[in-house]
């Protein structure tokens, strides 16, 4: 049950930059996760929904939720592949020698705000 302060973080987060930018309204977060990272946005969405009540300038945004694909990096033949469908060992060679590229982050993406139909960027907030 990490997504609760999964949301909690990204609250604060996404609160902090808009009070920054002098924002009054955000109107949307979009989120980007690891397909390995352990995250059900099932959990992310019923979680945001109760916490963002506590919150006016939050209250009633929308959250989007992006996966990013899980790659991992084989040392021996310097190739990448889907580390969902092959785990560990590499279908190109059969190396063990082998590490997660990407798929275990979570990103803030994208901050939409009502002011001025402006969207605030935010880059590598990253949590994973």
């Amino acid at each position: 049950m990490h997504e609760l302060g999964l949301v909690n973080y990204v609250v604060k987060e996404v609160n902090r930059i808009a009070e920054e930018q002098k924002v009054n309204k955000v109107v949307s977060v979009t989120l980007e996760f690891g397909e390995v990272s352990g995250i059900v946005s099932a959990y992310l969405y019923d979680y945001w929904d109760w916490y963002t009540k506590k919150h006016s300038m939050l209250e009633g945004t929308k959250l989007i939720c992006e996966e990013i694909p899980a790659v991992t990096w084989c040392d021996d033949c310097k190739i990448t592949y889907s580390t969902v469908k092959y785990g560990k060992t590499c279908p190109h060679c059969g190396s063990e020698k082998t590490w997660l590229l990407k798929g275990n982050e979570m990103n803030i993406k994208q901050i939409e705000i009502e002011d001025s139909g402006e969207n605030v960027q935010q880059g590598e907030s990253n949590n994973g």
